[in-house]
């Protein structure tokens, strides 16, 4: 890692920026068990530093908010496309063998293999954990006073989120963040392409924390089932998010 980069991470990190290890245990960002996709190349052609993490449910458990055939498209070749091509973006880089968190945190736009792979594999692993099924089927606890303070209600959220995917032109995504500098303070917003809310050499101030919850509005996570019907996408799944998950990303 060059002086400039080092700088660059250890600053991130001193001021609270770069999120906690917890965020990469919980989703299975780095050196969890391998899920071998259909489109898989020969492992001894594919870097170890990441590796695709198993979904954790069954492909149909979602249904019917989620049909089967997407979540085998999404997870085994999307996903999977991500990670092996971050491996390859990551070789011989300064950021080599750090965590994606920091590597989120300390790239630019110029470093369009990390940003589009390296965001792609963080918000897809992050997806499976906040839909996967079971866990509370709303907030409960210090996650629900935090809704009801930034929200007013689960129903505000829930209808702030699919605003905010609603309005999201082309591909991206809808988060549910919460503030690096006040815990207390959650908010919504969205990100273009594979950008998140970890981006902060990327994506502007107002969009920048901890992100809890990620909501895939990239045309491969619904078409097959909804074509053009985002909107009725997004609130079926909302319906089927998983609570547990979201509050165990609090910090």
């Amino acid at each position: 890692m060059d002086k400039r980069t080092f700088l660059k991470v250890t600053g991130y990190a001193s001021a609270g920026i770069v999120a906690t290890p917890l965020v990469s245990t919980l989703i299975g960002c780095g050196n969890s068990p391998s899920e071998k996709p259909e489109n898989a190349l020969p492992a001894s052609t594919v870097p170890a530093a990441f590796t695709l993490p198993e979904l954790g449910f069954a492909h149909e458990a979602l249904e019917p908010a989620v049909d089967r055939k997407t979540m085998q498209i999404h997870h085994g070749k999307h996903h999977a496309g991500y990670v092996r091509k971050l491996n390859a973006a990551m070789k011989g880089h300064p950021l080599e063998g750090r965590p994606l968190e920091t590597v989120l945190a300390s790239i630019t736009p110029e470093d369009s293999g990390l940003r589009n792979h390296g965001g792609g594999h963080f918000n897809h692993a992050l997806f499976w954990k906040i839909i996967s099924p079971g866990g509370a089927a709303a907030p409960e606890g210090k996650l629900m006073q935090r809704v009801e303070q930034n929200f007013g209600s689960l129903e505000d959220l829930k209808n702030a989120l699919g605003k905010a995917a609603a309005q999201r032109f082309g591909s991206g995504w809808a988060w549910l963040v919460q503030d690096s500098n006040n815990p207390d303070r959650l908010f919504v917003t969205s990100t273009a392409n594979q950008d998140n809310p970890l981006m902060t050499g990327i994506v502007s101030g107002k969009a920048q924390g901890r992100p809890l919850m990620g909501i895939d509005v990239w045309e491969h996570a619904y078409y097959l089932n909804y074509q053009n019907r985002r909107t009725e996408y997004v609130a079926a799944l909302l319906d089927r998010v998983n609570w547990t998950a979201v509050a165990s990303l609090m910090s």
